[in-house]
């Protein structure tokens, strides 16, 4: 196949966008989690732990991320604000990879903190951002998250572009939050935000999808190479860039480009 190039490229990604930017591809995948609930904080807070834990099999991402909301007796929003010591308890067995109970407990702690003192998840978002992209507002978010005492392991488990990180699964809780269509995928609950300020959820498969159509040239995926590619997919389209990311994900995973 020859890689696409200008306007080619360009309905090339539309169309590619437009094949998997639809229901059937939740059924894969962990956006599965937020859409399962209706109240808005229900939905932010399934998603962000959701995202939290998406590496790995997706198919151990989801059913982890439902052991995540049974644990928390199907009401994630009720538990955050209302859990008491004992409550936090059963959340000790949890595991996902190197992500465990007691970072668990952190987050459930970390994230009272954000809604009884910061008005919840995108108002932290919004309050910090600024400029063209959200990639600082990331960094500020992770320093709100962990004011309260907390344990040094768990740190590691929000990224922060600052020090370098792509920051792929906050980027991608974003997009799950930000974004708006009518295609019935992404969750677009956040009025406060632009799906222009977006950046993709660059992971090994995008990038290595982007490096073939030419739209990165930084080997590494990391914080220099999410800025790099919003540039490109900016220019195809400034005001939806992360549409994109259906495109370079599907391309990767399902059509190994």
């Amino acid at each position: 196949m020859s890689i696409p190039k200008g306007k080619d490229l360009k309905l090339f990604l539309d169309q590619k966008a437009d094949f998997y930017n639809r229901p059937d591809f939740i059924d894969t995948d962990p956006i599965q989690i937020p859409r399962s609930f209706s109240q808005k904080e229900d939905i932010e807070i399934s998603g962000f732990l959701a995202a939290t834990i998406a590496w790995g099999n997706r198919t151990s991402i989801i059913n982890n991320a439902k052991k995540m909301m049974e644990l928390m007796d199907g009401a994630p929003f009720d538990f955050i604000s209302n859990h008491t010591d004992d409550e936090l308890q059963k959340l000790v067995p949890f595991v996902h990879r190197t992500f465990n109970g007691y970072d668990f407990i952190q987050f459930a702690q970390s994230l009272q903190h954000i809604y009884r003192e910061h008005g919840g998840l995108e108002t932290v978002f919004a309050s910090a951002a600024s400029g063209q992209n959200l990639q600082p507002a990331i960094s500020t978010f992770k320093a709100i998250f962990f004011e309260k005492e907390h344990l040094p392991r768990t740190r590691k488990h929000i990224s922060d572009p600052v020090r370098g990180s792509a920051a792929k699964r906050i980027n991608m809780f974003l997009r799950w939050m930000v974004r708006k269509d009518d295609k019935g995928v992404d969750l677009g609950i956040w009025n406060s935000l632009s799906p222009s300020q977006l950046s993709c959820p660059l992971d090994v498969h995008s990038g290595k999808v982007a490096r073939k159509l030419g739209l990165l040239k930084r080997k590494q995926n990391d914080a220099k190479a999410v800025i790099e590619l919003d540039k490109a997919l900016r220019k195809l389209n400034p005001e939806d860039p992360v549409v994109y990311d259906f495109a370079l994900f599907g391309l990767g995973v399902f059509e190994k480009f």
